[in-house]
């Protein structure tokens, strides 16, 4: 787990796109080579840019906070 500050979480949203792209078309794609590879990778960006779905936040900030919260009382205390 890592921290993002509230301020940066337009890079959550930039991430997620690039993890969009990887399994869509990196992970299932055939590329004899590189040029193929990025060809093939253009050709997915001008598709997704013909007709873009937008990224929507579907939880509050309290459900993310709840859920973290279970997470940490799941964790064994640390010995003092």
């Amino acid at each position: 787990m890592h921290f993002t500050p509230t301020d940066s979480s337009w890079l959550n949203q930039v991430e997620r796109w690039f993890a969009l792209l990887t399994d869509k078309q990196i992970r299932r794609g055939i590329h004899k080579n590189v040029q193929a590879l990025e060809r093939d990778i253009r050709n997915w960006i001008a598709h997704w840019n013909e007709d873009p779905e937008p990224f929507i936040w579907t939880k509050s900030a309290d459900e993310i906070f709840e859920r973290l919260a279970g997470y940490l009382n799941r964790l064994p205390n640390p010995k003092s």
